[in-house]
């Protein structure tokens, strides 16, 4: 993901609007949408597409185009019937990638099962890390440990199933370092470089930031 990707900011409270703040800075492309016309007002200075509608309406999302959007965060945790119909009928309409802000664990598992692809706990996360972390590497879940390094988990493409870590060289050709694999919801750190790699593996690297984007 990158300003080259459209965004669309569904709730514009104060974690909604330093989402769709910082993508702005950047350069992307962003809708913001909030059903409370003031919070559309108080955006409007600092992100210029900004619509006042009801993103549960099935007709609203249509004519809001939503179904040509790359990434759509829905910014509602106050609010778990709407956040939950915004992100269905988000995946319903197309959306590539759906992120949404959460309040609980079980929220949490709410919104896996109706296609979130991703939940983010606000306390955790702030607004515009997830921004940034979206705009400069495309990881949602990239953690920092420096100015110039993060850890990031990536999923094993498809040209990679089959083949070791030895005959990938990805520290060579990428600059990163594998340090754990997660498979059916287990991590193992304990890294075979001479094991073939498996479909809906996932990889746990150390990576240089700035280096990161040609994983993408």
């Amino acid at each position: 993901m990158s300003i080259h990707k459209t965004y669309a900011v569904l709730g514009l409270g104060r974690y909604g609007r330093a989402v769709a703040q910082e993508l702005v800075r950047n350069g992307a492309e962003v809708l913001a949408v909030d059903i409370d016309q003031d919070n559309v007002d108080r955006a409007i200075e600092t992100i210029p597409v900004c619509k006042c509608a009801d993103i549960t309406e099935p007709e609203v999302i249509k004519r809001l185009g939503i179904s040509n959007i790359d990434v759509v965060i829905v910014a509602m945790a106050g609010n778990l019937e709407s956040s939950v119909m915004a992100v269905t009928l988000c995946k319903e309409a197309g959306v590539p990638t759906v992120i949404v802000k959460c309040g609980n664990e079980m929220h949490q598992k709410i919104f896996s099962r109706v296609g979130a692809d991703l939940v983010i706990f606000p306390e955790k996360e702030s607004g515009t890390r997830l921004a940034k972390n979206l705009l400069t590497s495309g990881f949602a879940e990239m953690i920092e440990l420096s100015d110039e390094v993060s850890m990031v988990e990536i999923d094993v493409k498809e040209e990679w199933v089959g083949k070791t870590l030895i005959e990938l060289s990805l520290r060579k050709k990428y600059s990163i370092n594998v340090v754990a694999v997660r498979q059916n919801g287990k991590i193992n750190t304990t890294v075979e470089p001479a094991s073939p790699l498996e479909k809906g593996m996932e990889l746990i690297v150390i990576a240089n930031t700035a280096k990161l984007q040609k994983l993408k």
